[in-house]
């Protein structure tokens, strides 16, 4: 038997595209497609070229091209799709939401024509409502489809952790629930560090000032930007889901997935922790809250259902 490259399409060549399209060549995931419309198609054409002409110091072999065209997209084995407008200081992930409906009525199309078979990775924001617009329009099942934004929410946490403490990023082990916004649940109690839970290393003042920190971790970059949000620490989540689905590795990762009864929530897709695999999303775990983290993770709840009731899918 001959060993294929995998392929992976990237719908949308901005900021967190081009990102994603150089992680995943330096990774050898597979050949990569990105795709973006309009006067943004050159542009993407010579990202790709200029990123096949680094291969030979990156020592990367990938076949990576510019289109704007879905049918080059054909027979992809994952989807990333950040493809929407970027926020900008001032504006609110809802104020997203009309401007990305529409954009991700016509990429749902173009997948479920073209790479109806993929794993589907969603980045556009306003998430919640994002990843249940596209579920909705294309019909995929649901261990097929899944948000990017817990696992981007874990290693924010994490970042600021090992940062406030002066530890190794890599011995901070923790997740974060729920809606990627400012009612997201990070779980303290559950927080280790190389083993040592978080409430023995830090003082309740730390963790308070974290848990706030990781709350506001988008904003934060977007206040500093000015215009558009952060794009390196997305890509790179993206990436390390798009890579335990192509290596079948099974990741426990935060994501967001379609859950029906899980946390007493019923077909909201919302931040939990998932194994990825081969076969997708292969299983949602289900963490026993005490009753304060349980209370929080169902306001985030009825914040992502007010979104996605906006969307009127």
């Amino acid at each position: 038997m001959g060993f294929a490259r995998k392929k992976i399409a990237l719908i949308g060549g901005g900021q967190i595209g081009q990102n994603l399209a150089m992680l995943a060549a330096m990774k050898e995931l597979g050949d990569i497609v990105v795709l973006d419309i309009g006067d943004f198609v050159n542009p993407i054409k010579g990202k790709a070229l200029d990123l096949m002409e680094m291969a030979p110091h990156g020592n990367y072999d990938a076949n990576i091209v510019g289109t704007g065209d879905y049918a080059d997209i054909a027979g992809a084995d994952v989807v990333i799709i950040t493809a929407g407008k970027p926020r900008v200081a001032g504006m609110t992930r809802e104020d997203l939401l009309a401007t990305n409906i529409a954009i991700i009525k016509d990429v749902a199309n173009g997948i479920k024509t073209h790479a109806p078979k993929a794993f589907c990775i969603v980045v556009t924001n306003p998430l919640d409502a994002m990843v249940y617009a596209f579920y909705k329009l294309t019909g995929f099942p649901k261990h097929q489809v899944v948000g990017m934004a817990g696992t981007l929410d874990t290693a924010r946490w994490r970042a600021f952790i090992a940062m406030e403490l002066g530890v190794s990023v890599s011995d901070v082990a923790g997740t974060v629930l729920g809606g990627h916004g400012p009612d997201m649940v990070p779980l303290p109690r559950l927080t280790t560090v190389g083993g040592v839970p978080l409430a023995e290393i830090a003082t309740k003042e730390q963790i308070d000032k974290l848990v706030l920190r990781t709350r506001e971790a988008g904003t934060e970059i977007v206040k500093l930007f000015g215009r558009g949000s952060a794009f390196f620490s997305p890509a790179w989540s993206a990436i390390i889901m798009a890579e335990s689905f192509l290596k079948d590795k099974k990741r426990i990762l935060p994501g967001a997935a379609l859950c029906e009864g899980e946390y007493g929530i019923n077909g909201l897709f919302i931040g939990v922790p998932l194994m990825i695999g081969a076969k997708g999303i292969e299983k949602i775990f289900q963490i026993k809250l005490t009753d304060e983290e349980n209370a929080m993770l169902q306001k985030t709840a009825g914040v992502v259902k007010n979104t996605v009731a906006e969307t009127k899918l």
